[in-house]
C-alpha cells in the first residue's frame, strides 16, 4: 500500500473490473483502495488489515452482501460500510440500514457519489469543525460591534443567544477560537453587569419600564393559558441556563414545538428570592410584608423554599383565578418514578407545578465532591452531564407523557449559575449570609468599584432584618472571598458554579413555551 496515502478503502464487488475507472479517480484524491471479488475475501482482508471504510455490493457469489455486513460489523463494528448495488429494493434497503450501514448507493454510481459518501462519513467532521471556525471569524467582529452597555434588554437577549449558539458550536474544535470566544463572552458579561447597574433600580421604582421578571411568569404567560381553555404544566428546572436548554431541546423536538423567549430573573438570582418571587407573584419585600408566615429570613436555619405551593395558593386567590392546580418536587429518581405513575390522575388539574431539582444538585455537588468536579471540568462538560441526566432520567419521559396528554408546557427557572473565577475581597460580621455572589449585611467592607450595590433593599423590593442592611452583588464571574484563610478559600471556590449575583447565565434565563405535537 502506498505510504503517502492517509485512508485506506476496501471494495468487495464481483464485478470489480468495471469500477476500474471509480478507484483510479478515487486514488486520484489520494485514497488507497483495495479491491475484492467476494464477502469471503472481504472477512480475509479486514482480518488482515486495517480499513477506514468499506464498499459492499450485495449480489456477489457465495455470502451475500447483507451476510458479510453482518459478519463484518462483528469484526469491525465501528468501521462504516456504505452498500453500492443494483438493488433498490425497499426490503433490502431496511435490512441495510438495520444492519448499520453508513450509506446507500444504487448503481450505476458516479464518481462523484462515492467522493462524497466517502467525504461524509471519513471528513464530515473536520470539514464542519473547519467551515465553523471560518463562520465564527466572520461573526466575531459582528458580535465585537454589537456590543455595548447601551443595548436594550431585547439585543442583550439576542446577544446572549449568538454566543451561548458560538459555544456549543466550537465546544468540539479548535482551541483558539474557544478561547477567543471565552474572551468575548467575558467583555459581554463585563458590558451587560453595567447595563443591570444602571437601570435596574429604575425599573423597580417605575414597574411601567420594568421588563419580565421572576413575579410577572404566571400573570403573563401561564394565566393567559388557563383563560383560553389550556391545560397547562409549569415546569421549574432549578439552576437552568440557556446553554442547557439549547443542549437538550432537541430531545424534545420529537414531541412538542417551541416558542422560546428568555426572562430576567430578579437579583438575587437565588432560590430563596427568585424562585418565591415567581410562585407568589411578588417581590421578596411584598411577601415578608403580605405573607410573613411564607417568607424566610435569611439567618434563619428553616428551608428557604418550603412554602412554595401555599404561595402558589395565594396568587391564584390574588388574582382571583379559579383553577385548582397540583404541585410535585423532584429531588431524586424515586420521586420522579412515583410521579410518572401518578400523571393520570393529574388530568383533573388544569394547572401542574413540578419543580426539578437535578441540576441544582449538580451544582452543588461539582464544588463539594472532587469526582463531579472531574466529571464536569468544563462548560461543555457540565452540559453534557444535564443532557445525559435528561435524557437518561425520569424526566425525558415524563415530557413525553406530558405531550400525549396534551397539556401545554411553560419551561422555565428560577435563576442561573455562573463559573467564578475572580475573587474579590470582603468583610463582614458573623451575621452575614455565607452566599459566594451576594451578601446581605449590616457592616460590610468591600471595594465598591468592584460590586453593584444596593443600599436601599426597599426601593428594588428586597427585605431588610435591620434598617442598615444592604446588599451586595458580585459582577462578571467575581465571587467573594474573606481575607481569612483567603488563599484556601479561593483555591476551593474558583472555578465553581455559583449564582446569586449579577451575570448573564444568572440572569438572562429560558422561557419556553411548549405545544404538543
Amino acid at each position: 500500500m502506498p505510504t503517502n496515502k492517509t485512508y485506506n478503502i476496501l471494495w468487495a464487488d464481483d464485478e470489480i473490473d468495471l469500477l476500474k475507472p471509480h478507484i483510479l479517480f478515487l486514488e486520484s484524491k489520494g485514497y488507497y483502495v483495495k479491491p475484492v471479488l467476494s464477502g469471503a475475501d472481504a472477512i480475509d482482508a479486514v482480518q488482515q488489515e486495517s480499513f477506514d471504510l468499506i464498499f459492499l455490493d450485495e449480489h456477489m457469489p457465495g455470502l451475500t452482501g447483507l451476510d458479510t455486513l453482518q459478519r463484518l460489523k462483528e469484526i469491525k463494528p465501528f468501521v462504516p460500510i456504505v452498500m453500492v448495488t443494483k438493488s433498490e429494493e425497499e426490503e433490502l434497503m431496511n435490512q441495510a440500514i438495520g444492519g448499520k450501514i453508513a450509506d446507500y448507493l444504487i448503481k450505476p454510481v458516479n464518481p462523484n457519489q462515492l467522493l462524497l459518501s466517502l467525504k461524509k462519513n471519513l471528513h464530515q467532521s473536520s470539514i464542519i469543525s473547519e467551515a465553523t471556525m471560518m463562520n465564527y471569524r466572520q461573526e466575531f467582529a459582528r458580535l465585537g460591534t454589537m456590543m455595548s452597555d447601551r443595548l436594550s434588554l431585547e439585543e442583550w437577549k439576542e446577544l446572549y443567544k449568538r454566543l451561548v449558539y458560538w459555544e456549543l458550536e466550537l465546544e468540539d474544535g479548535d482551541q483558539q477560537m474557544s478561547e477567543l470566544l471565552d474572551m468575548q463572552k467575558s467583555e459581554a458579561g463585563r458590558l451587560f453587569s453595567r447595563f443591570i447597574t444602571r437601570n435596574y433600580e429604575d425599573w423597580l421604582a417605575k414597574p411601567e419600564t420594568k421588563p419580565v421578571m421572576s413575579p410577572d411568569l404566571f400573570r403573563t404567560k401561564v394565566f393567559p393559558l388557563l383563560d383560553a381553555g389550556e391545560r397547562v404544566f409549569f415546569i421549574l428546572i432549578d439552576n437552568f441556563r440557556w446553554d442547557q436548554w439549547a443542549s437538550v431541546k432537541g430531545l424534545l423536538s420529537e414531541f412538542y414545538t417551541f416558542e422560546e423567549d428568555m426572562y430576567l430573573s430578579i437579583l438575587p438570582t437565588a432560590t430563596q428570592y427568585a424562585r418565591n418571587a415567581i410562585f407568589s407573584g411578588l417581590m421578596p419585600l411584598d411577601i415578608a410584608q403580605m405573607f410573613p408566615d411564607l417568607w424566610v429570613d435569611e439567618e434563619s436555619e428553616e428551608g428557604k423554599n418550603l412554602n412554595e405551593e401555599p404561595m402558589i395558593r395565594t396568587l391564584l386567590q390574588r388574582y382571583r383565578k379559579p383553577y385548582t392546580f397540583s404541585y410535585n418536587k423532584v429531588y431524586e429518581a424515586k420521586y420522579g418514578e412515583r410521579l410518572l405513575g401518578q400523571l393520570n390522575s393529574l388530568k383533573q388539574f388544569p394547572l401542574n407545578v413540578i419543580v426539578l431539582n437535578f441540576v441544582d444538585m449538580l451544582s452543588h455537588a461539582r464544588t463539594e465532591s472532587k469526582m463531579i468536579r472531574e466529571l464536569a471540568n468544563s462548560e461543555a462538560a457540565y452540559r453534557s452531564l444535564t443532557k445525559s441526566w435528561f435524557r437518561h432520567s425520569t424526566t425525558y419521559n415524563l415530557f413525553k407523557r406530558i405531550s400525549e396528554l396534551g397539556y401545554k408546557v411553560v419551561l422555565t427557572t428560577d435563576h442561573g449559575t455562573i463559573r467564578v473565577k475572580t475573587p474579590v475581597k470582603i468583610i463582614g460580621d458573623r451575621n452575614t449570609n455565607t452566599n459566594l455572589r451576594y451578601k446581605l449585611g449590616k457592616s460590610l467592607t468591600y471595594d465598591p468599584k468592584t460590586v453593584f450595590e444596593l443600599a436601599n433593599p426597599a426601593r428594588v423590593g428586597l427585605p431588610q432584618s435591620n434598617l442598615s442592611d444592604k446588599y451586595v452583588f458580585s459582577i462578571g464571574d467575581n465571587f467573594f472571598a474573606y481575607p481569612n484563610n483567603y488563599n484556601y478559600y479561593v483555591q476551593y471556590y474558583k472555578d465553581t458554579f455559583q449564582h446569586g449575583g449579577v451575570s448573564l447565565e444568572e440572569m438572562l434565563v429560558p422561557l419556553i413555551t411548549m405545544q404538543p405535537k
